[in-house]
């Protein structure tokens, strides 16, 4: 009884610091913001989207180049994710952004970077997006590109391969990059790039059933594209350029997300759109609020999540036992409340009756509400349990709701946008352009609509089934906006426990078991990136404090009080830092998975809050039964 107690004073030491320190990062405002950190092609398009632009400055190519630099790896080459493997498309890119900010292509730095790229494959073996800022540039033949005209603008929704069956991170690039690549443009850099070149041609296997049908159809394509009918081709780009303006956010961004942010700048740019336009103008100013500078560099976040990080926040303090009447929590609350959003964005397009009432990701992201997010406010402002929250919990029910895709799951934008046809496109080779559901949002959508006492409903129950279905093997679940399988399963056992799945349910039992097995023996968990592509890593890395609490979420909800919990706990004891928080350099969120990673840098606060106050509760409720 002894050792509990010192585990539990341990404990509350830690939660109470932690708390204090989520506590002082609230703005005054009501929200919480961490930084959300990916990779170097940010500041590289960056510098080349100005280039193309004529806007680069010197300050800004500085401070940029400053940062690419600092991000080097040893070897040479850029990374994706903390301590992940050069990755060459990056590199290529951040090494044309160096030679642009005037890095001799003799330095040191450079001629690694250079070497590394040659090895890998040279900038023949790039994914299509690097090869098409190459070609903007005159470093590459745009006539060996993939083509996607500007016609498919004219598809109907029910057509295949209309632009709403890509996800909406991916339609909201594609449009406008069909746009860019239909004008084919080239301002020429003062420079060459022969010496990332190998003169190989990138090695592709032979091409089978939709595979070889697709690369039929891009050479038809690109006969067309060198004699498009004029009178469609000019409706086209107009209706395309029609679409990217009518879908630009207040703040000036494009889904805001980095991506269409860039490719809607440039292709408005050639549609006509002088810097000086309000639309252009908003873009660019509104990368401002995008970058970060400090010690004289200058680094772009990919997006910023203001309205999950503050639902996380509220969720995490309200486990740790802050008051529901707390200022802090009415702030949250009540600017939580103000970013509802009430208006029609393109998920509509399949779900045409639902009424809308749901929240995004950022500060004004209101074409794209997304289910994930609606979720973690439901059950953020479920639990603030305010009466002016009532009528907004009540539409964002409804909402996400109705946002089931038919085999009962949920993905995070759209529903149903299942259609696998894009993926065979030749000009998709980089991310996941599509938005099935996933476990880890439909896990947070069942427990949020059992919160409010829809644990019975049909919705939930087919959620609940579709779970159970997606189940591994091995007993763990996949983690599509989190690293990886940790955060899938750290996801559904809370939920299944919400939609009333007893703990010695096999599927429960199977899950603790996977749990278990994947602890470190110091008593934390990690999954490295690498498990997205390669089974070996899973279960597998350096642990971090944001997976430890997602295991130990799991597992309290599951009913355990045993041993791996307790060392859980005591690593997260024993690696806070002084001021309340924790390091954590290892990514562990994903925006698409094997390609793109985050670091949300509040990840490291939050779910260790949450993850603690759970315990403690726990271990009340147990002292509690106790005779």
């Amino acid at each position: 009884m002894t050792a509990l107690l010192t585990a539990a004073s341990r404990a509350a030491t830690a939660l109470e610091a932690a708390r204090d320190h989520l506590l002082a990062l609230q703005s005054p405002e009501g929200w919480w913001k961490g930084e959300l950190r990916t990779n170097v092609t940010m500041d590289a398009e960056d510098l080349l989207l100005r280039e193309f632009l004529g806007v680069r400055t010197a300050a800004e190519t500085a401070g940029a180049a400053r940062w690419i630099r600092s991000q080097q790896q040893a070897g040479g080459g850029w990374a994706n994710f903390h301590d992940g493997p050069a990755d060459l498309s990056t590199t290529v890119e951040a090494y044309t952004a160096l030679r642009l900010a005037g890095d001799p292509p003799s330095a040191p730095h450079l001629r690694a970077a250079a070497a590394l790229v040659r090895d890998l494959g040279g900038v023949e073996s790039t994914r299509v997006f690097t090869r098409i800022w190459l070609a903007m540039f005159g470093q590459w033949r745009w006539e060996d590109l993939p083509v996607i005209p500007p016609e498919i603008v004219f598809l109907p929704p029910w057509c295949p391969l209309n632009v709403y069956d890509w996800a909406c991170w991916a339609r909201q690039t594609i449009v406008p990059l069909t746009i860019v690549t239909a004008h084919r443009p080239v301002r020429r850099l003062p420079f060459g790039l022969a010496e990332l070149r190998t003169g190989r041609t990138a090695r592709r296997g032979p091409r089978t059933g939709w595979d070889a049908a697709f690369a039929a159809l891009d050479h038809v394509l690109h006969r067309y594209e060198r004699r498009p009918l004029a009178g469609l081709r000019r409706a086209a780009l107009r209706r395309a350029a029609e679409w990217v303006v009518a879908r630009q956010e207040a703040d000036g961004s494009w889904g805001g997300i980095q991506p269409p942010w860039v490719y809607s700048l440039i292709a408005l740019h050639l549609s006509g759109y002088d810097v000086s336009h309000p639309v252009m103008r908003r873009g660019l100013a509104g990368l401002d609020r995008f970058t970060i500078r400090e010690d004289g560099s200058r680094r772009l976040e990919a997006c910023q999540s203001p309205v999950w990080d503050t639902a996380l926040a509220v969720i995490a303090l309200l486990d740790a036992g802050l008051p529901r009447d707390h200022p802090a929590l009415d702030r949250a609350g009540e600017w939580l409340l103000r970013e509802e959003i009430r208006g029609p964005g393109d998920w509509a397009v399949r779900r045409p009756g639902l009424t809308p009432g749901g929240w995004a990701f950022e500060f004004d992201n209101d074409g794209y509400p997304d289910v994930d997010d609606t979720a973690e406010v439901i059950l953020a402002l479920g639990r603030w349990g305010r009466s002016a929250a009532r009528d907004a919990v009540r539409r964002g029910l409804c909402w996400t709701a109705g946002m089931a895709s038919r085999d009962g799951g949920f993905a995070a934008f759209d529903a149903d946008n299942t259609r696998a046809l894009c993926l065979r496109l030749p000009f998709c080779d980089f991310g996941a352009v599509i938005d099935p559901p996933s476990a880890d949002v439909t896990a947070h959508v069942v427990e949020a609509l059992a919160a409010e006492g829809l644990a019975r409903s049909p919705v939930v129950r087919r959620a609940v089934t579709w779970l159970l279905r997606a189940q591994e093997p091995d007993g763990s679940w996949f983690g599509r906006w989190g690293a990886n399988h940790v955060y899938g399963t750290g996801a559904v056992l809370p939920a299944l426990a919400a939609a009333g799945v007893p703990p010695a349910a096999p599927c429960v039992r199977r899950a603790v078991a996977w749990l278990e097995a994947h602890q470190h023996l110091g008593g934390g968990w990690g999954e490295d990136m690498r498990s997205y592509r390669d089974p070996a890593w899973i279960g597998r890395g350096e642990p971090t404090a944001s997976q430890t609490a997602w295991a130990l979420i799991g597992l309290l909800a599951a009913g355990e009080r045993g041993p791996s919990v307790e060392r859980g706990v005591a690593w997260l004891a024993g690696t806070q830092r002084p001021d309340g928080t924790w390091d954590e350099p290892y990514y562990t969120g994903t925006g698409f998975p094997g390609d793109f990673f985050i670091n949300y840098h509040l990840y490291r606060l939050v779910f260790p809050v949450s993850a603690l106050g759970r315990y403690l509760r726990a271990g009340e409720g147990a002292r509690e039964g106790t005779p």
